[in-house]
């Protein structure tokens, strides 16, 4: 089940914890990937490990800054001209500035919008009419458990993975009588190299949290995302699969 061979699939933020782990997942099923992110050489690095551990397939790297508009817009092109077409398109990418709300400032809302929301609408877009004339494909959405949630501290943040959720719901009444079928992952709390440097008595207070009594890891997200791009997920649109051990039962 839930075989991708054959399959081609862009996925944004890829060299990044999660990113890396949806990636594997993908390729691991056998599909060919188009690995974006804006740090190149940490990019081409990642590309020549996922082609060396997942030899199936000759995936290429994309890069691009999500935070600039043209660069955005180009990233779906450039992709269909080395990939071919593009049947699965994950939009992983994301920014954290956290601050209280009074304290915000307008370009750390700005920031956030712009890269996680409004980055992934262009991209959603751009891919609609590909996928609209192959009647298949599959948009995946990394959003959170804040989007659902809301967090102190992430009003930014929080407003824009809650806009994912209902532009993601939109977007798959649009699109469900073309075979393309929208839905979103939201992750909890998951182990990334960011939350391994977190004192121990952190760790301990984010896992007493957690019903399972633990992090999630980055293989839980890509197995997620794995089966919303399968076939077997065609019947699954506009919904949001939460991921989070049980910390918020939705």
């Amino acid at each position: 089940m839930f075989d991708l061979t054959g399959m081609t699939a862009l996925v944004t933020g890829a060299s990044g914890g999660i990113g890396s782990a949806i990636c594997h997942a993908l390729a691991g099923q056998g599909a060919r990937l188009a690995v974006s992110g804006s740090n190149v050489e940490k990019l081409e690095a990642f590309r020549a490990s996922l082609a060396k551990e997942h030899p199936n397939a000759d995936h290429v790297a994309v890069p691009c800054n999500l935070g600039g508009k043209d660069s955005v817009e180009a990233l779906v092109p450039a992709a269909l001209e080395k990939l071919g077409q593009i049947d699965i398109l994950v939009n992983n990418a994301g920014v954290t500035r956290d601050n209280l709300a009074m304290r915000m400032k307008d370009e750390e809302w700005e920031e956030v919008i712009r890269i996680n929301l409004e980055a992934a609408f262009r991209l959603m877009r751009a891919a609609t009419k590909p996928m609209m004339k192959a009647r298949f494909g599959r948009i995946v959405t990394i959003t959170s458990v804040v989007g659902a949630t809301g967090n102190p501290g992430q009003i930014n943040y929080a407003a824009s993975k809650a806009g994912l959720v209902g532009m993601s719901k939109a977007l798959a009444q649009e699109l469900a009588s073309r075979n393309v079928t929208v839905n979103c992952v939201a992750p909890g709390f998951i182990r990334t190299a960011m939350t391994d440097i977190l004192p121990d008595a952190q760790k301990e207070a984010l896992n007493a949290r957690i019903p399972m009594g633990r992090m999630g890891e980055g293989g839980d997200i890509g197995a997620a995302v794995a089966y919303l791009a399968s076939k077997e997920a065609g019947y699954v649109t506009g919904q949001t699969l939460h991921v989070n051990g049980g910390m918020a039962m939705l």
